[in-house]
């Protein structure tokens, strides 16, 4: 793999997961608030989940397979 792809998918993953952080503080500032919309909490546990996959994407491309 180039060393230019390398870096765009290392930028990438860092961006995901800072989003992915993000979002968790978000879903924990909503249900701590008392007032969270169960619809919106939703949303964004699915968002989450969504990055998480892409982030275990990223991470694959990433690291090379080990043949045990």
């Amino acid at each position: 793999m180039e060393s230019e792809e390398i870096r765009e998918l290392r930028a990438m993953l860092a961006r995901l997961k800072q989003e992915h952080r993000d979002l968790d503080s978000a879903i924990n500032a909503l249900e701590d608030s008392g007032r969270a919309d169960a619809l919106q909490l939703k949303r964004l546990k699915k968002k989450k989940l969504s990055l998480r996959d892409e982030i275990s994407r990223v991470e694959d491309q990433l690291l090379p397979d080990i043949i045990a």
